[in-house]
């Protein structure tokens, strides 16, 4: 089983919150309370930095698309290549959706 550093009693409750959720209303209502607008938009270019990232879209054309820095690119990039499958993880099955 997989152990996350950032695993605690809080975040416990946090993933148990997002894994009740049933519909796309009710995420929206959760993130529009529990997020700023920019939080929730930066959440969102990273998914979609890491798509680009998959398909072998060029660090210049991501940024370009999305207006994400290098930087953030970048460490999306090693999440890709050396985290924990997150990314991997939900972008399978959106592509089977």
């Amino acid at each position: 089983m997989f152990e996350s550093k950032l695993k605690n009693a809080q975040t416990d409750q946090l993933v148990q919150a997002i894994l009740s959720l049933q519909t796309e209303e009710e995420c929206y209502r959760l993130f529009d309370d529990l997020c700023t607008i920019h939080e929730v938009q930066a959440l969102a270019q990273r998914i979609e930095v890491a798509r680009l990232l998959r398909k072998r879209i060029t660090y210049h054309d991501i940024a370009e698309r999305t207006g994400a820095s290098t930087a953030t690119i970048s460490r999306v990039n090693r999440c890709l290549i050396y985290g924990a499958g997150g990314y991997d993880t939900v972008l399978d099955r959106m592509e089977k959706e």
